[in-house]
């Protein structure tokens, strides 16, 4: 990274991404005799307050010789949770204060649950005490969002599970939304849940959707099917507010974007512009959230696979097909085969024409692309200044011309 680049950054980058991650840590390894021996940034996410989080790799070494790989986070600003290790100094010129707060995994202040979802032996415990599965198992991490959530899978002789980790007070919410939902739509029921936050979900059947556009389009819902997918939908109330703002949400994001790459803050205050002229109140109903191809599961044209619901409840429909058409717009970008992603897409919108003043639904698909614009820099993709500009160029393809 450039030096640019990083003295443009908001304090919390500058501590994090910058030479000072280093002697973060020293406080926090050094009374447990470690060393700190090599740190790689893997994850960095960033809100429009500049507060920040990121996972690491790092290397330690260890008073009795050994060396081991870690997993650590560090946040900033108000994501901080109690229990994390707090750390706190100054940055840049203006000497900003910035305070951190740090673990190690699978010690997550905010996921208790995650200690022993972490570990095969007390998870194979933990699902033979809950009445769910018997024998050794095997753990792969599917998802982790350090201070949010994480997602387990578990294979053994006896089944297959995800383990969904959230905050426990969050749990309670999420295993009834679950409830309200798995009756009308193909979202999976929720086994048992502990009172530290971990959901057990049964691993449903089916081929993701992306990876059938990719390998067998035949398998793929015609997007009739999905608008009935939709409209099964119930309405979910529970702890979402209702609806989301698009206009809101595309500001977010280009903040985010600007943060990061200032020289795009022209482009993207105009894509901003562009989406709160088009955008117009629309019924309220109930929605996915978050609806494109990587949550759904497919067999033979149908759907038989609901996922991630945490964000289901009142919005406004033109959204959830958004949503689903800036994932598919990007995925054509980035794929080895984009020509059945383009067909797929093309058929979507076929499907759509004419339901909403012409231009609206595109601009709200532009605002989902600044979103996703936000994606190499927080996967720290090697290239990502570039891949971001692509992204906000796609973004403004989609909202057409100034």
């Amino acid at each position: 990274m450039s030096t640019a680049l990083t003295a443009s950054w908001p304090p919390s980058l500058q501590v994090l991404l910058g030479p000072p991650a280093a002697d973060v840590w020293e406080p926090v390894l050094a009374p447990r005799s470690g060393r700190l021996l090599g740190l790689r940034a893997s994850t960095v996410s960033l809100r429009a307050d500049g507060s920040a989080t990121v996972r690491y790799t790092a290397e330690v070494g260890w008073a009795d010789g050994r060396t081991t790989r870690e997993s650590l986070a560090a946040v900033t600003g108000s994501r901080i949770p109690p229990g994390a290790a707090v750390v706190e100094g100054q940055v840049g010129e203006d000497g900003a204060t910035v305070t951190v707060g740090l673990w190690r995994w699978p010690d997550d202040p905010a996921l208790p649950g995650l200690s022993w979802a972490a570990s095969a032996a007390r998870t194979a415990q933990r699902l033979a005490t809950l009445g769910v599965g018997t024998g050794p198992v095997r753990l792969r991490l599917r998802a982790y969002r350090p201070g949010r959530r994480a997602v387990v899978e578990v294979s053994g002789a006896t089944g297959r599970w995800f383990l969904k980790v959230v905050r426990p007070a969050h749990a309670g919410a999420l295993a009834a939304r679950h409830a309200a939902l798995s009756p009308a739509v193909p979202v999976p029921p929720v086994l048992a849940a502990t009172d530290d936050g971990v959901l057990v979900l049964p691993a449903l059947e089916g081929t993701p959707m992306r990876a059938a556009l990719r390998d067998d389009p035949a398998a793929v819902p015609r997007p009739a099917e999905l608008e009935r997918l939709l409209d099964a939908l119930p309405v979910v109330r529970g702890d979402r507010r209702a609806p989301a703002d698009p206009v809101t949400r595309a500001r977010s994001y280009a903040t985010v974007v600007g943060l990061t790459r200032p020289a795009l803050v022209p482009r993207l205050d105009r894509l901003v512009a562009a989406v709160e002229e088009a955008v117009r109140p629309q019924p309220v109903v109930a929605v996915h959230g978050d609806f494109y191809e990587s949550q759904l599961l497919v067999d033979a044209g149908r759907v038989v696979g609901l996922l991630d619901v945490d964000t289901a409840g009142p919005g406004a429909r033109i959204d959830d097909w958004a949503t689903l058409l800036g994932h598919l717009a990007l995925l054509e970008q980035l794929g080895a085969t984009p020509a059945p992603v383009t067909a797929y897409r093309r058929r979507v919108e076929a499907h759509l024409a004419g339901r909403w003043p012409a231009g609206e639904l595109r601009t709200r698909v532009a605002g989902v692309l600044i979103g996703l614009a936000t994606g190499p820099f927080r996967v720290q993709q090697p290239g990502w200044v570039e891949a971001t500009e692509a992204r906000v160029g796609l973004a403004e393809e989609w909202a057409g011309p100034a």
